[in-house]
């Protein structure tokens, strides 16, 4: 393993708050609004259903042909404020599992209350999935096929007591 320099990773840091971060009122209004879909892959339409409507209760919101691929589902679950999880499965590609790469998905972070939570973490404990609490306001654990999630009890906009937007 490489060592790292922590102190010039933090004087990087630094220098990135101080070139780019910009406090209210100084910092502009995004150009987005809102994030329309986030799009994953899965191996198995119903078993992803399965997880994601019945353990998580993410509704879901539609299922039809992915316009690229024939025979290819594109299917939606609500995740809140008009925010939507995507996901395709892509038959014949033989994608292979899950792997954590960079410049991939490391993990999505998904907004609950503090009641959701814990009701979800017995939906979790029930559905005999693993997981690992950290800060007593996350949950970490992987869907069906691999991918990483996390359950964060913190208010929009903060991350462990610290505004982040």
């Amino acid at each position: 393993m490489t060592s790292i320099d922590l102190e010039a990773i933090a004087a990087a840091r630094e220098q990135i708050k101080q070139d780019f971060l910009r406090e209210p009122p100084d910092r502009p209004e995004s150009s987005a609004r809102g994030l329309h879909h986030f799009a994953l892959i899965c191996s198995d339409v119903r078993r992803t259903i399965e997880f994601y409507q019945g353990v998580l209760e993410f509704p879901l919101t539609e299922i039809f042909e992915n316009r690229d691929y024939a025979g290819s589902n594109h299917f939606f679950f609500d995740i809140g404020h008009g925010n939507l999880l995507a996901f395709f499965d892509l038959p014949g590609l033989d994608l292979g599992p899950y792997a954590e790469v960079l410049g991939g998905l490391h993990h999505l972070a998904i907004s609950v209350t503090p009641e959701r939570w814990e009701h979800l973490r017995g939906n979790l404990d029930s559905a005999g999935v693993e997981y690992v609490v950290e800060s007593a306001a996350s949950i970490y654990f992987r869907d069906p096929d691999g991918a990483r999630l996390e359950l964060l009890a913190d208010p929009l906009g903060e991350m462990y007591g610290t505004k982040v937007l």
